[in-house]
C-alpha cells in the first residue's frame, strides 16, 4: 500500500493517509501519544489551582509580602499569557508543524513555571520578574492547547476521537485534584517561603519527565502531507502501522476511492483565517465561539469564586476549603471519563446540547435551593458535582469541536482564536460573581447570578441543536474538506467563496 500516488491535478499530490489512519485499532502508539500530549491539561490545571491556593499565603511577611491588588494579578497575568501564547503557538503550529510546537510549548512553559519558584522579593524588580514567570508560563500552557489538541485529532482514529478528545480535556481536574493536595500538604508541612515554592515545581518536575517521551513522538501525518512532505508523511504512518501490525493485528487494505487529493498548504495568517472562518464557515463559527464562550463563562465564574461562597455563606474556614475544592474536582473529571464515549456513539448535537442544557437546568433548580437556605457547605458540593458532571463533558467537547470542524490548513489557529475568545469572556465571570457575593449576607445576587450561569449554558445547548456538526466517527476530511484538497463526490458545507491568501 502506498501513501501517495501520481495526482490529477499538477502540483498535488494523491493520498491515502488519513483513510490509513481512521482505520488503524487502538494500539500502544495511540495510547502513549495521549499519555504524553494529555498531560498539558494537567498541567494548566495544576498551575492554576496552585496559584489560586498561594495566592494568600504570598501576602504573608515570611514570604513576598504582596499587596492584595499585587497578588490577585498574578492570576491575570498568567490568563493574559495564556491567551498570547496560543494565538503565537497556535500560528507556529500550523506553519512549522505540531511536534516543534509541542516540545517548544512544554519546555516555554517549563521555564516560565520553574522560575517563578525563585523570585525572592517583593521590590519592583522582583515584582517584574514574577509577573513575567507568570506570564511565560500561561504562553506554554496556551500554546499547549492549539497544537496538543491538533496533534491528537489528527492522529487518532475517527472512531475513537471523540471521547479521547474530551478525556484529555477532562483531565484539567485530575491536575486541580494534584494541586490541591500537593499545595495542602506543602503549606502545611512546610515553612510558608518553601512551601509556596515548591508547590510551584510540581508541575515542572511532571513537565520534565513528558518533554522526553514528546520527543519522540512522530510528526502529525496529515500535517506534513499537508506541507508536501509526503515522503516524510509515508514514513510516520509506515511507523505507526508498524507498531500496530507488531500487536499480531492485521490491518485491512484502504479502498482507493478513499483517497483525497491535497495541493501543499500556503500560508494562511490571521486575516486569512477570519475570511475562511466568517466567509466560509460562518455558521459553525458562531457555533464554536458559542460553545467556548459560555463554558468558560460559567467554569471562570463558579470555579474562582466557590471558596469565597463556602466562607462567606457556608462559615467553612479557608483551610478546610481545599478539601471541598477536592470533591467539585472529582465531579469534573468523572464527566469526561464516563460519558465521553457517548460522543462517539450517541453523536455530538445531542450529547453537547444535552450536556449543556441539563448543565443549565441543574444549576437552575440549585439557585432556588441556594435562596430558600436549605442547602448546606456538603449538599452545595455535591449539587455543584452533579452540575459539573455534564457540564465539563460539555466543556470538553467544546474543545474538540472547535478542532475538527474547521479545515486542516487553519486547525491550531482556529483553536486558537476561539479559546482566546472563550479566555476573554470567561475573565468576566469572576469579577462579576466576586461582585454579587459581597459580603455573605444577601443571597439574592446571587441567586439571579446562578440563574444567570444557567441560562448561558442553556442558550449554548439551544444553538448546539441549531448549528450543531455531526462528526462522530468521520474523517476530519469529511467533518471539513482542506481548503487545498478534492475528493471525488465531496461537496461544499458552507459557501462557495473561496478566500485568496497571501
Amino acid at each position: 500500500m502506498t501513501a501517495t500516488s501520481e495526482a490529477t491535478t499538477p502540483g498535488a499530490i494523491r493520498s491515502l493517509i488519513p483513510a490509513r489512519i481512521d482505520r488503524l485499532p487502538w494500539s500502544p502508539f495511540h495510547t502513549r501519544m495521549v499519555v504524553a500530549l494529555g498531560v498539558a491539561w494537567i498541567l494548566d490545571g495544576l498551575e492554576i489551582t496552585v496559584a489560586s491556593a498561594v495566592v494568600g499565603t504570598l501576602s504573608d511577611k515570611t514570604t513576598l509580602h504582596l499587596s492584595a491588588a499585587q497578588a490577585g494579578l498574578i492570576a491575570t497575568v498568567y490568563l493574559l499569557g495564556e491567551v498570547f501564547g496560543a494565538l503565537f503557538f497556535g500560528h507556529l503550529s500550523d506553519k512549522l508543524g505540531r511536534k516543534r510546537l509541542f516540545v517548544i510549548t512544554l519546555a516555554v512553559y517549563l521555564l516560565g513555571s520553574g522560575l517563578t519558584a525563585f523570585t525572592l522579593g517583593n521590590g519592583a524588580g522582583w515584582l517584574v520578574f514574577l509577573y513575567a514567570t507568570r506570564f511565560i508560563s500561561g504562553m506554554g500552557i496556551g500554546g499547549e492547547y492549539a497544537a496538543i489538541n491538533s496533534a491528537i485529532d489528527e492522529l487518532i482514529p475517527a472512531r475513537f476521537r471523540g471521547r479521547v478528545d474530551i478525556a484529555v480535556n477532562g483531565t484539567y481536574w485530575a491536575g486541580a485534584i494534584i494541586g490541591t493536595l500537593g499545595t495542602y500538604i506543602f503549606l502545611n508541612h512546610l515553612s510558608l517561603n518553601l512551601g509556596w515554592r515548591v508547590a510551584f515545581l510540581l508541575g515542572p518536575v511532571l513537565g520534565l519527565v513528558i518533554i522526553f517521551v514528546r520527543r519522540h513522538l512522530p510528526e502529525s501525518p496529515r500535517w506534513q502531507i499537508m506541507h508536501g512532505h509526503e515522503a516524510a508523511a509515508e514514513k510516520t504512518i509506515d511507523y505507526i502501522e508498524r507498531e500496530v501490525n507488531d500487536t499480531g493485528r492485521q490491518l485491512p487494505q484502504v479502498d482507493e476511492s478513499k483517497a483525497i487529493e491535497i495541493k501543499p498548504a500556503e500560508r494562511i495568517g490571521y486575516f486569512a483565517l477570519a475570511r475562511v472562518l466568517f466567509v466560509e464557515y460562518p455558521k459553525r463559527a458562531v457555533y464554536g465561539a458559542t460553545l467556548m464562550i459560555t463554558q468558560s463563562f460559567l467554569y471562570n465564574a463558579i470555579f474562582f469564586t466557590y471558596v469565597l461562597v463556602l466562607t462567606n455563606f457556608y462559615g467553612v474556614s479557608a483551610k478546610a476549603a481545599p478539601l471541598f475544592l477536592i470533591a467539585f474536582a472529582v465531579g469534573n473529571l468523572a464527566g469526561p471519563l464516563t460519558i465521553g464515549h457517548l460522543f462517539d456513539t450517541i453523536g455530538r448535537k445531542k450529547m453537547i446540547a444535552g450536556t449543556y442544557i441539563v448543565s443549565g437546568l441543574l444549576l437552575a433548580i440549585t439557585a432556588f435551593l441556594f435562596r430558600a437556605d436549605v442547602l448546606t457547605a456538603f449538599t452545595q458540593t455535591v449539587a455543584w458535582c452533579v452540575i459539573f458532571f455534564f457540564a465539563s463533558a460539555g466543556a470538553s467537547a467544546a474543545y474538540l469541536t472547535v478542532s475538527e470542524i474547521f479545515p486542516q490548513e487553519v486547525r491550531a489557529k482556529a483553536i486558537a482564536v476561539f479559546f482566546a475568545i472563550a479566555q476573554c469572556f470567561g475573565a468576566l465571570g469572576p469579577v462579576i460573581y466576586g461582585a454579587l457575593i459581597g459580603d455573605g449576607k444577601d443571597r439574592v445576587p446571587m441567586f439571579w447570578g446562578y440563574l444567570l450561569g444557567a441560562g448561558v449554558m442553556i442558550v449554548g445547548g439551544v444553538i448546539a441543536v441549531v448549528l450543531g456538526v455531526a462528526a462522530e466517527g468521520k474523517s476530519l476530511e469529511d467533518v471539513a474538506t482542506p481548503l487545498a484538497a478534492r475528493r471525488p463526490g465531496t461537496t461544499r458545507v458552507e459557501g462557495s467563496a473561496r478566500p485568496t491568501f497571501s
